[in-house]
């Protein structure tokens, strides 16, 4: 038998070699293949994609970020200090002290720090990427001339792109925890009639409402803690008639931060600037100094948003007084379009003589002639043989003066009737004036102008005045409470509003 020669050994191993190479060749170029396709594939949707990517925030953080990148609301600019106890330009309030302090009903136990600090510190640094893609949005929207959404689109925004975005991104994104401690009437309700009403109709959607998502059970996963008590429930059930004495208030106010910070950790990390409250009664602010913080860094949402009695624009939001005698809008003011009759009153008031700027306003121009033409209407007490929202369907303008506070119910009454407001006011920062433009649906005059007012009525012209009024029939949807709350109206304005002094805060 012949021997393989180590020739033949080395022509097949070379042969191998050949035929192995051909066949990682192969391989090589179906895989080169389907890499480049798939890469194709993954560039297409990329394309596709790249124009909504605004809309779906990216996993990266904006360019812009930076961590401690600043977003300033449009127009109003806000620069809340987070750990500023005390640091603002306005009186500080007074702390209680612990020598003061009683309990409010439930027992107070220690301190329970958190479980899972790993844990808690990533939703926390996930919560702030996420403000900052909403903010790094907004100021793309609030730069861009791309037409706004029709239902926001018009002169009565300051900017129509802005508060779109901003809106749509609160919607996204925004949660809030409700904190359960505290006991019915005081905490968990409020009034849902009468003058107070909005107060009692916020604390209601927030404890019960099903329509929105902005509740959350997770405290982690939240950008804001809601402390639910009522200061109206609070004048009614601890109050003592006739004392002015405001310390049970104030007293329960701190009993209530004390409570909370004990038994949850999200208080006292940042000193409650992420919390608030929110009051409709003119003694709110003077119950938020219940505790320094509450008063001096926590967001309080109050109709008295008087600024030269400690509101803080920055922090605080101006919630609008709405008179709801029976819990809901007077029939004559639920399609004023309906009627169409002329308005043969330049101007009408009544009202108590209460305050400062009132008894100017009557002095001026109460029992006026009635061969005035056009006349202006001003009472004290309104004639029984007269009717207060038939009057103001019937007036082209609405005066709204204020009363012992700055806060008048007539100015959203005016909105209802599409009778212009004429603010008579000092120091009175306007709900929702930070994504509103007043200017658009109302008057302002100043009060040493109130002897002038005929002369400043007439002075706005047809077309000025068809502008305001158009201005006050697209504003209406912002200051109606509906049940079940719906889009853009006053629940999810003040939502917004609270949302937008959150994008300013920068929690360590």
């Amino acid at each position: 038998m012949k021997k393989k020669s180590e020739g033949d050994d080395d022509g097949g191993i070379g042969e191998g070699r050949v035929v192995f190479s051909a066949f990682l060749s192969v391989l090589c170029f179906l895989l080169v293949g389907s890499t480049i396709a798939v890469a194709c594939i993954r560039a297409s949707s990329l394309r596709e994609s790249f124009a909504s990517l605004a809309l779906v925030a990216p996993d990266q953080n904006p360019p812009d970020f930076d961590g401690g990148d600043l977003f300033t609301v449009p127009i109003l600019e806000l620069q809340t200090k987070v750990n500023g106890a005390g640091s603002s330009s306005y009186e500080p309030a007074r702390a209680v002290s612990a020598e003061e302090e009683r309990p409010i009903g439930r027992n107070v136990s220690t301190a329970i720090k958190s479980p899972h600090r790993k844990r808690t510190v990533t939703k926390t640094k996930k919560i702030e990427e996420g403000l900052a893609r909403a903010r790094h949005v907004i100021r793309k929207a609030a730069s861009t001339w791309k037409q706004s959404a029709p239902t926001i689109s018009g002169g009565i925004y300051r900017n129509p792109r802005a508060f779109h975005r901003s809106y749509m991104e609160m919607e996204r994104r925004f949660k809030v925890f409700v904190y359960e401690e505290g006991e019915l009437p005081v905490v968990h309700d409020g009034p849902c009639k009468n003058i107070y009403a909005s107060e009692g109709r916020f604390i209601g959607e927030m404890e019960h409402g099903r329509s929105h998502g902005f509740r959350t059970k997770d405290p982690y996963s939240a950008h804001v803690y809601f402390m639910p008590f009522s200061v109206t429930w609070m004048v009614k059930y601890l109050y003592k008639p006739l004392t002015y004495d405001v310390s049970p208030l104030q007293q329960f106010v701190s009993d209530y931060v004390r409570v909370i910070s004990t038994r949850h950790p999200f208080w006292n990390r940042t000193q409650g600037s992420d919390h608030f409250m929110l009051s409709c009664h003119d003694w709110g602010p003077l119950a938020s100094k219940g505790n320094a913080n509450v008063y001096n860094t926590s967001i309080r949402v109050l109709c008295n948003a008087n600024s030269s009695e400690g509101f803080n624009p920055q922090k605080d939001v101006s919630l609008p007084e709405i008179h709801l005698y029976t819990g809901n809008i007077s029939p004559k003011l639920l399609q004023p379009n309906a009627t169409a009759a002329p308005r043969p009153l330049l101007a009408f008031f009544a009202g108590g003589l209460h305050g400062p700027i009132r008894p100017i306003l009557l002095r001026h121009w109460q029992n006026r002639s009635d061969d005035e033409d056009p006349p202006i209407r001003v009472y004290e007490y309104l004639p029984d043989h007269l009717d207060y929202y038939t009057l103001m369907l019937q007036s082209k303008f609405c005066l709204c003066p204020s009363g012992h506070e700055v806060a008048s119910p007539r100015v959203v009454e005016a909105i209802y009737a599409e009778c212009i407001p004429v603010i008579l006011s000092a120091n009175y920062v306007l709900p929702f004036s930070d994504v509103l433009n007043w200017d658009a649906f109302s008057l302002q005059v100043e009060v040493s102008e109130i002897r002038r007012l005929k002369e400043i009525l007439m002075a706005v012209s047809p077309d000025e005045y068809s502008r305001l009024k158009e201005g006050v029939r697209a504003v209406r949807k912002h200051f109606v409470f509906n049940e079940p709350a719906q889009r853009y109206d006053v629940f999810h304005m003040i939502l917004h509003s609270v949302w937008l002094r959150r994008l300013n805060l920068r929690t360590e």
